[in-house]
């Protein structure tokens, strides 16, 4: 085994002081194209945040100098507009709880689905398969009035109403990781004395851990950055995307400083959530989509 790993880490060497190709070369350049245009918005954001308001408007993309430079008075000038920390609490708490309940429940109907083969079963995956496809504006309109009919338009009942728009994918994802793990797991856990409900929770759900982290990753950063909906079903408490909005002001009066200032702050938490847990995004989706 140890001759194994020393021959695998030093074919690994001698590729890497192989000289680029032509080819080579060409997929570097356009990764390095693609990864410029993907990042320069967000560079863009960044810089005018720290500008006068004037100066984002007159000189979008100049640096900031000595004259334009503000520091941090669009922050602060933001935060205050906004109110920021409540803004960001709200949606703190929808994602936490709508991204739980849809790892929880959407996991253990995939494990329903995918153990128990019977024709409901069937017809089921087929429901959450056919839900990736409709568009939300299709909905939108007759979701708003069941929800307001319903007592759901607010921050606890939007959480039940991202578990329906989130189930779709998630029990896609789920169900095909499910079929990759052997049966005879479970068989032995049911013959030591475990029901199902153990079963699932002390034997399936920690191998599913790959799988739920991407799914809870996906669904994070969707919910987290979500405007349309909330901005339909929620009456009273504004998430951060909402409230941001409010900068724009009145008669074409937009805070375009503050506006870049918030959403900088806006972005900062789900980087940081996708950078911690990023190595599993590549091997739940292919343990999930491919090995089904």
């Amino acid at each position: 085994m140890a001759e194994m790993v020393k021959v695998a880490i030093t074919e690994r060497k001698e590729k890497l002081k192989t000289p680029m190709t032509a080819k080579d070369w060409i997929k570097f350049i356009i990764m390095l194209i693609l990864s410029i245009i993907f990042i320069a918005p967000i560079l863009l954001v960044l810089i005018n945040s720290f500008k006068g308001k004037l100066y984002v408007s007159n000189e979008p993309f100049a640096l900031p100098s000595a004259e334009s430079f503000s520091g941090l008075k669009n922050y602060i000038n933001g935060i205050q507009k906004i109110d920021f920390f409540s803004a960001f609490f709200v949606s703190l708490f929808v994602t936490v709880c709508s991204v739980a309940l849809i790892v929880l429940a959407t996991a253990m109907c995939a494990w329903f689905i995918t153990r128990v083969k019977t024709w409901y079963t069937k017809l089921l995956y087929l429901l959450f398969a056919f839900s990736m496809i409709v568009p939300f504006q299709m909905v939108m309109y007759p979701m708003s009035q069941v929800a307001n009919i319903t007592h759901l338009d607010n921050m606890f009942g939007i959480v039940i109403i991202y578990l329906g728009f989130g189930a779709g994918l998630s029990v896609f994802l789920f169900a095909g990781f499910i079929k990759s793990v052997p049966l005879e797991i479970e068989e032995a856990a049911m013959i030591d004395g475990c029901g199902p409900m153990r079963t699932f929770f002390m034997v399936d759900f920690p191998i599913l851990r790959p799988s739920a982290i991407t799914v809870a990753i996906l669904n994070a950063m969707w919910i987290w950055n979500d405007y349309l909906l909330p901005s339909i079903i929620l009456n009273d408490t504004r998430t951060l995307p909402v409230a941001i909005q409010y900068l724009r002001g009145g008669y074409g009066s937009i805070d375009m400083a503050a506006m870049m200032a918030m959403l900088v702050l806006a972005i900062i938490p789900i980087i940081i959530f996708y950078f911690v847990c990023q190595k599993y995004i590549i091997k739940g989706v292919m343990a999930g989509a491919v090995k089904g």
